[in-house]
């Protein structure tokens, strides 16, 4: 199938999804993440959720991180519609939020965190195939970022569902993923 197909059919059996279901994903998401991907003082790139969407519940990741790896640098995305680009600020218990206009939370201040200081980026999507490519909601935002990082940035992916095949018009713009989170499966491709 094509990015648009697979946008419109998985944006659907996400917001299908229960909120059990999601709060369930996302805390098994999260314990195979903290299994399975060890941290040390990293800087590490977490998005926000668009709760309307059903997306993964990444407050599982952000509260662990903070309660148990002190030493970490949490930065979220902030999108600047404007030049189709991401800055990310950094992340504290007291950050305060505000909902942009595609219901995504993001920072209205903080320190700044420059695409190079990450070592780690988690991604969302809607969904991945086997090879590691992802289909997001196709503003671009995050294969630009992404490509800004350092090589050896980790850019995993978390999911609520298995990969498919294959998407079949990924491009030289696409990023592709070195790891997609699932509930029940890690998939890695490097």
């Amino acid at each position: 199938m094509v990015k648009e197909e697979l946008r419109i059919e998985y944006l659907e059996r996400m917001r299908s999804l229960t909120t059990g279901q999601v709060e369930d994903s996302s805390q098994s998401l999260a314990s195979l993440f903290f299994r399975e991907f060890p941290l040390y003082e990293e800087c590490v790139s977490i998005f926000l959720s668009i709760t309307r969407n059903n997306e993964i519940n990444t407050f599982y990741f952000i509260n662990q991180l903070q309660r148990e790896f002190p030493g970490v640098q949490l930065a979220v995305p902030v999108s600047d519609f404007s030049s189709g680009t991401m800055t990310h600020r950094r992340y504290h218990l007291h950050t305060t939020l505000k909902i942009n206009k595609l219901g995504i939370p993001e920072p209205i201040d903080g320190e700044v965190v420059e695409a190079s200081c990450f070592d780690l980026v988690l991604v969302p999507l809607l969904c991945f195939d086997k090879n590691g490519s992802r289909v997001g909601y196709g503003k671009g935002f995050y294969d630009r970022f992404l490509s800004t990082c350092r090589p050896q940035t980790q850019k995993i992916g978390l999911s609520l569902f298995p990969p498919v095949e294959l998407i079949e018009d990924t491009n030289a713009h696409d990023i592709r993923l070195d790891a997609v989170i699932t509930p029940g499966e890690i998939f890695r491709f490097n």
